[in-house]
């Protein structure tokens, strides 16, 4: 069974734009983006394998091809933010963390992780 922890406000959030959160002792970069009746919310971790820095959360998110991505700031590699897996290199991935809006909350599990490096 999923622990859900409390992150932050959803008003909290801003489109189009990531912040980060200590969840369970790891950086989370969370992003949100507008879709056409509501927010999706995603939650990756925040370390660039390529970089070598915790930077995600800084970077821009988009759409590649209908996959909802984030590119790092420092390389500009794209991550998937539904499975971490990078774009350029697909035996790079990234955590990616079950998340959801409870009440106006941003939750995230980090005990079931949807994808792990």
């Amino acid at each position: 069974m999923a622990q859900w922890i409390d992150v932050c406000s959803v008003d909290d959030l801003q489109p189009d734009s990531g912040v980060c959160a200590l969840v369970g002792g790891r950086q989370v970069a969370i992003f949100c983006i507008p879709e056409q009746r509501a927010a999706k919310v995603y939650a990756v971790g925040n370390y660039d394998p390529f970089g070598k820095a915790y930077v995600l959360s800084r970077g821009l998110c988009g759409d590649i091809n209908g996959q909802p991505v984030v590119a790092s700031p420092l390389y500009k590699q794209h991550f998937n933010l539904n499975t971490g897996v990078c774009l350029e290199d697909e035996t790079v991935t990234i955590p990616a963390y079950p998340i959801r809006i409870e009440n106006g909350s941003v939750q995230v599990s980090i005990v079931e992780l949807i994808y792990e490096v």
